[in-house]
C-alpha cells in the first residue's frame, strides 16, 4: 500500500469571527482522548508523510527547508537530514530498509537508510524540473515531474545491477496539467497505478508491467483534485477534491462509482489502510477533520477535530494530503498546521474503532443509606448489541479509588440502569465503563450526586474581642460529634500584612472536643476554624473576628526638668522653649496619629483641639509643639497620641483604636 502523501505547505485562510455559545456536560464521555497525542515539530512546510512500520518510523519532508524529519510513533523527533532543497515526495521500499524522496534540487532520488537516518544512494534524473512526486508499483519507483510546463511519469528501476531511468511513460489520454501528476498505488495490488493531476478532474488507471504503463481508463470523476489512493485489492480508487464534498470511491476497471464514503467540506486528503480501511482528510475549522470509515461502509467510523492552538475562532487544519496510516492500522498520522502557521504532528489512536459515547444520568442530590437510581445510554457509530456488559465504579470519600459495583448489561437502543445504596455522603461519582472490543474504542462517562450528610456543630471563642498589641491569644475550636474525622485545623488572616491565610494549628481535637492555636495580635485578624467532614458528617467553617491594637509610645523632650504636682509627673518647660511631643507606633503605609491637646482650667481639664499627622516608614512622629509664651505661664497641659482606626481618620483599618498615655507639661518663666 502507498505510503506517501504528496502535498504542499497549506495557506492559511482567513478565519471567519464566530458568536456561540456552549454549554459544559461532564456525563458523557466518549473514549480516553490521552491515547491520542500530538507534538509540534520545527517546520516550515510539510511536503510528504511515510510511515515505516518495522522500525516504527514517521517520515516527513519539509520543501521548504530543504530538510527531513523523521520522529517516532509519540511523535518525538529522533532525526532530521538537511541540505534537500526542495525535497518533496518519499516512498518507503518494500523491505523497509530505505525511505526514497523526490529531491527538486539537483533533480535527483535519494534513499535513506532506515536504521541509521543517513543517504545511502543518489540517484540523478538528468536536471529534470520539477521531480517532487513518488510511488512504487510493478517493481519500479515511479516519479512525477514537470517537463516544459507539462506533468510528465518517470520510473527508476533498481533491480538490475545499474539503477535504469525511464522518461515520458504516461498517455497522452491519462492526464493533463503542467505540474508532477498525484499517484495512488498499494503493493498489495503492484499492477495498478492510478493517475491524477492536483487541481483538475481528470484521473487515470494504469496498467503496471516490465515493458511500462499501459492507460486502461481515463475520464474526469472529481473537480479540484487534492489525492488519491486505491484499495489493497487494486479494485477501487478514491479521491479527495475540492468537489464534490464527500470522498468517492471508483471502480478502478472502468472508473465507475462504487460507494461515497461522507466526509464534510473540502476534503483534502485520503489513505487507506493495509486493511481496507479508508482515512479521509478534510479543511474544517469548526467540525472533524479526520474521517475514518470501514472498506465499504459509507458513514464514519470515527472521526477526529483537532483542537485550537493558534489564535483564531476555528480550529487548527489538516494539512493537504497529511494523512498516512501505521501499517498495522493503530494509527493514523496526521499533519496540522494552526493559524500561526504552527505544525504539529498527531497520533490519532484505534482509529478504526467507533468510538463509543455513554451518556450517565444520576439524580443532582439524594439522601446517604438510601437508594437512588441511576440511568444511562451507550450509542455508537457501529451499534452495540442487547446485553452488552458495562462495568460501574462508584466514587466517594470511603472510596477514592473507586468500588466496584455489580456490573450492568444494555437494553434496546443502549440504555442501561442501575439502583445503589451510597453509604457516604458528600460528592458521589458513578462511572460506567466500556472495555472496548475488535471494533470498539473503550468509553466512559460518569455523572456526580451530592449525597448529603449530617450537620456538625463547630464554635470559635473571641468572636470581635479587641486585645493589645502583640498579645499572644489562644483561639479555641469546639468541634461536635461527627462520624470518624476529629481533626480540625485553625487559620488566620491578619490584616494588611499580605501573607492572606495561613495555617495557625492542625491536629485531633482532645475528648471533649477542643483544639487551640495562638496567635499574636499585631493585627486586626480574621481566624478560622476549618472542619473537612468526613463520608457522613458534612464539612464547617466558621470565623471569628479578634482586633489587635496599635501599639502607641510617646514622650515630651526639651523641657528643663521634670516634677510632681501632686501625684502627677509633669515637664517643666520655659515660656519661651519649644518643647517637643514624639510618637513611635507599629509602622504601616500612610498611617498618621491625632494630636489631642487638653488644658487644666477651673479644676477640670478642658479639649484645646485635635490634628492629625503624618508618621514615617517607621513608625515616627516628632511635632513641635511652639512656644507657650507668657500667657501659658503657671498653666497646665496634657498631650496625647491616639490611633484612630479608619481610612479616614488615621490612614488605614490594620490595627484596632489604641490611646497612648497622657504627657503632662507645666509652664514657666
Amino acid at each position: 500500500m502507498r505510503r506517501q502523501k504528496h502535498r504542499r505547505i497549506l495557506t492559511t485562510a482567513t478565519a471567519l469571527a464566530v458568536l456561540f455559545s456552549s454549554a459544559s456536560l461532564s456525563v458523557a464521555t466518549a473514549g480516553p482522548a490521552a491515547a491520542d497525542t500530538s507534538k509540534v515539530l520545527s517546520l516550515k512546510s510539510v511536503g510528504d508523510v511515510v510511515v515505516d512500520g518495522v522500525h516504527q518510523r514517521v517520515y516527513l519532508s519539509d520543501p521548504t527547508s530543504g530538510k527531513i524529519v523523521v520522529t517516532d510513533y509519540a511523535a518525538t523527533v529522533v532525526a532530521t537530514l538537511t541540505g534537500l532543497s526542495g525535497v518533496n515526495g518519499l516512498e518507503l521500499s518494500a523491505d523497509s530498509g530505505q525511505v526514497y524522496a523526490a529531491v527538486t534540487g539537483g533533480s535527483r532520488i535519494i534513499a535513506v537508510d532506515t536504521q541509521t537516518y543517513t543517504q545511502s544512494a543518489s540517484y540523478a534524473l538528468g536536471g529534470l524540473d520539477g521531480v517532487s512526486t513518488l510511488a512504487q508499483a510493478g517493481g519500479k519507483l515511479w516519479f512525477g515531474y514537470a517537463a516544459n510546463y507539462s506533468g510528465q511519469i518517470g520510473s527508476l528501476d533498481l533491480s538490475g545491477p545499474e539503477p535504469v531511468v525511464q522518461l515520458s511513460q504516461q498517455s497522452s489520454q491519462g492526464h493533463s496539467g503542467s505540474v508532477a501528476p498525484e499517484f495512488g498505488s498499494d503493493p498489495a495490488a503492484p499492477g495498478v497505478l492510478a493517475v491524477g493531476v492536483r487541481e483538475s478532474d481528470v484521473v487515470g488507471i494504469y496498467d503496471v508491467s516490465d515493458s511500462g504503463l499501459t492507460l486502461r481508463v481515463s475520464k474526469p470523476v472529481a473537480g479540484n483534485l487534492r489525492e488519491l489512493d486505491i484499495t489493497p485489492d487494486g479494485k477501487e480508487v478514491i479521491t479527495a477534491s475540492g468537489s464534490p464534498y464527500v470522498h468517492p470511491a471508483f471502480s478502478t476497471a472502468d472508473l465507475s462509482p462504487v460507494v461515497t464514503y461522507q466526509s464534510s467540506d473540502y476534503p483534502n486528503a485520503v489513505d487507506v489502510s493495509p486493511g481496507g480501511e479508508v482515512a479521509g482528510g478534510t479543511f474544517s475549522w469548526y467540525g472533524p477533520d479526520v474521517h475514518v470509515f470501514s472498506h465499504g461502509g459509507p458513514n464514519a467510523v470515527r472521526t477526529f477535530e483537532f483542537p485550537n492552538t493558534g489564535n483564531s475562532s476555528g480550529g487548527d487544519t489538516l494539512v493537504p494530503r497529511a494523512l498516512a496510516w501505521a501499517p498495522d492500522s493503530s494509527r493514523v498520522f496526521a499533519v496540522s498546521e494552526n493559524s500561526e502557521g504552527v505544525f504539529s504532528l498527531r497520533v490519532l489512536g484505534d482509529p478504526a474503532k467507533s468510538l463509543p459515547s455513554i451518556t450517565v444520568s444520576a439524580p443532582t442530590s439524594a439522601t446517604r443509606a438510601k437508594a437512588l437510581t441511576v440511568t444511562g445510554k451507550i450509542t455508537a457509530s457501529v451499534a452495540l448489541p442487547v446485553g452488552t456488559p458495562l462495568t460501574v465504579t462508584r466514587t466517594d470519600l470511603d472510596f477514592p479509588k473507586g468500588k466496584s459495583l455489580a456490573a450492568v448489561v444494555t437494553k434496546a437502543g443502549g440504555a442501561f440502569s442501575f439502583s445503589d445504596t451510597p453509604s457516604a455522603g458528600g460528592s458521589v461519582t458513578y462511572k460506567v465503563s466500556y472495555t472496548g472490543d475488535a471494533t470498539h474504542a473503550p468509553a466512559s462517562g460518569s455523572d456526580t450526586v451530592a449525597v448529603s450528610r449530617t450537620a456538625v456543630t463547630l464554635t470559635l471563642n473571641n468572636n470581635k474581642k479587641v486585645f493589645s498589641y502583640g498579645a499572644p491569644v489562644a483561639f479555641t475550636a469546639v468541634l461536635g460529634k461527627t462520624y470518624k474525622n476529629r481533626t480540625v485545623k485553625i487559620y488566620a488572616d491578619p490584616a494588611g500584612d499580605g501573607k492572606g491565610k495561613y495555617l495557625i494549628k492542625s491536629g485531633t481535637v482532645n475528648s471533649t472536643g477542643k483544639i487551640s492555636g495562638t496567635l499574636k495580635m499585631y493585627r486586626n485578624s480574621s481566624v478560622y476554624a476549618v472542619y473537612d467532614g468526613d463520608a457522613r458528617t458534612a464539612a464547617k467553617t466558621v470565623t471569628v473576628w479578634a482586633g489587635g491594637k496599635a501599639k502607641v509610645a510617646t514622650s515630651i523632650s526639651r523641657h528643663y526638668k521634670t516634677g510632681k504636682i501632686g501625684a502627677t509627673t509633669y515637664h517643666y518647660v520655659h515660656k519661651t522653649s519649644q518643647p517637643y511631643f514624639n510618637t513611635t507606633m507599629n509602622p504601616y503605609p500612610g498611617r498618621k496619629l491625632r494630636l489631642d491637646i487638653q488644658t487644666y482650667y477651673k479644676g477640670a481639664w478642658r479639649d484645646g483641639g485635635a490634628e492629625y499627622f503624618k508618621l514615617n516608614s517607621a513608625g515616627k512622629s516628632v511635632v513641635n509643639l511652639g512656644k507657650p509664651g507668657a500667657s501659658s505661664v503657671g498653666y497646665k497641659f496634657r498631650f496625647r497620641a491616639t490611633y484612630i482606626k479608619g481610612v479616614d481618620r488615621s490612614g488605614d483599618s490594620v490595627n484596632s483604636t489604641a490611646y497612648g498615655s497622657w504627657k503632662y507639661m507645666y509652664v514657666t518663666n
